[in-house]
């Protein structure tokens, strides 16, 4: 990673942070890029930058004045419940399709332009993609969407490899707004019902996309790291 310039989009929370704070520790340049301002305890040698991935002129701008990178890695994805179809709020559905899944296209769309021939681009999914669970039809679908999105693009873009990361239950904010005790509450309930017995940690996912931005043998591939969770 010496050298190399790494974009993390959604880099400046929960697992986008620690994949950017892995990259740095590696040696790469690395900037971090969300809508959230830059956290008070922010890491001085990973630069930061504004980006909304719902605003596509926004994106072709930062990407366009990145210059060549090496790698993109894209994390951004919003807080959504669940719903059955019943209930389903369809505006809902559309912001949630509007950051996960079109940001991600968009991204892809201009960090394809500056991209090197040997670099990578890695998207987000989750294991609802190939699990199935009643009332989150919104997460399935939109999931299941990157995923193949993932090895179609592998296919275009190539030689630039593209590669998918599915998390299960990571231990982030992403799980909305609650106490201390009710996040380690549900941190061990969920936690209970996963074969490692415990859920994830955003380092863990980290080391992940540092293993698909390092192996060049590794392309339109979506790799799990879910503790289990999809048995």
């Amino acid at each position: 990673m010496k050298g190399k310039t790494v974009v993390v989009v959604g880099g400046l929370s929960g697992i986008g942070r620690a994949v950017a704070e892995r990259a740095a520790a590696e040696g790469a340049r690395v900037i971090a890029v969300g809508r959230r301002a830059t956290p008070a305890d922010w890491r001085s040698e990973i630069e930061t930058a504004k980006l909304d991935v719902r605003d596509e002129a926004a994106v072709e701008r930062f990407f366009t004045g990145m210059g060549a990178i090496d790698h993109m890695v894209t994390t951004a994805g919003p807080v959504i419940g669940s719903s059955t179809l019943a209930e389903l709020d369809m505006n809902a559905l559309k912001d949630a399709f509007d950051v996960k899944l079109f940001g991600q296209i968009r991204t892809a769309k201009y960090a394809a332009r500056v991209i090197a021939r040997d670099g990578s681009i890695t998207f987000t999914s989750g294991l609802l993609a190939r699990k199935a669970v009643g009332g989150t039809i919104v997460k399935a679908t939109m999931n299941a969407a990157i995923e193949s999105m993932t090895r179609t693009l592998a296919k275009e873009l190539a030689p630039v490899r593209v590669n998918a990361i599915c998390p299960g239950m990571i231990d982030t904010e992403m799980w909305g707004p609650m106490s201390a005790e009710d996040h380690l509450a549900m941190a061990v309930k969920v936690g209970a019902g996963i074969p490692v017995g415990r859920v994830g940690t955003s380092e863990e996912l980290a080391d992940a996309y540092l293993l698909l931005m390092t192996n060049g043998f590794m392309s339109g591939t979506t790799v799990d790291v879910d503790g289990g969770g999809l048995l």
